[in-house]
């Protein structure tokens, strides 16, 4: 890419590859704003070396190399990114119907775009997003972002994120209950880093869509 610029480079990795045996590259291509596109795909497991534990495996996750299960705390790769500098950070799942819009997003961004794809692995780690890919309760756990719109999601659009004025760190909140209005609700600026930092791990659900997105000079500009 730096030594042809017109390429259009898209970067295929995952969670093994970009988090732990590559973080290094994934560190600085980020913090130099190198224009390409990565695409992290997460399956929470080393797929293709036969089911190690990755970085982003779950507590007491079982494998081959952690065989009383994992004790480390899971990598969250959104934070890695935005702690890296990363000016543009989105996340989808693989059979997601939105995904091809977050990666015409990605590809628009001029600069570093990073996204992370959850991927089912069903040799190693089978339904390991059913939470989120059932049809019938996935949509009670995916919060899909807009810029400037509301952060509401749920079955019937019941649910959303504010802040919480005590803690500072965004919760989930029932429209109706507890006094809880629509204007309660907190409306999504994708050039906030810090909204985005709260959105990367949530309770209960999980943000989709672009997180953050503000755009700078690219490496090779």
């Amino acid at each position: 890419k730096l030594a042809n610029p017109e390429l259009d480079v898209w970067v295929i990795t995952g969670d093994g590859d970009g988090l732990s045996i590559g973080g290094n590259h994934f560190l600085h291509v980020l913090r130099r704003n190198v224009d390409l596109q990565i695409l992290l795909f997460n399956n929470q497991i080393y797929g293709l070396t036969k089911g190690q534990y990755s970085p982003t495996s779950v507590v007491g996750k079982v494998t081959p190399s952690t065989p009383f299960g994992s004790v480390d705390a899971p990598v969250i790769p959104a934070q890695v990114a935005l702690g890296a500098a990363a000016r543009f950070v989105a996340r989808g799942f693989d059979v997601s119907k939105e995904l091809p819009e977050v990666l015409r997003r990605a590809h628009q961004h001029r600069g570093a775009s990073f996204v992370e794809i959850l991927q089912n692995c069903p040799v190693f780690n089978d339904g390991a997003f059913v939470q989120i890919t059932d049809r019938k309760e996935g949509p009670a756990h995916q919060l899909w972002l807009e810029h400037g719109k509301p952060m509401r999601f749920g079955v019937n659009n019941e649910k959303g994120i504010r802040l919480n004025p005590k803690t500072l760190a965004a919760e989930v909140v029932t429209i109706g209950e507890d006094g809880v209005t629509e204007d309660d609700i907190l409306v999504h600026d994708e050039t906030n880093r810090t909204m985005a930092w709260l959105l990367s791990s949530l309770p209960g659900v999980v943000a989709l869509g672009v997180l953050y997105c503000d755009p700078a000079p690219s490496y090779d500009s």
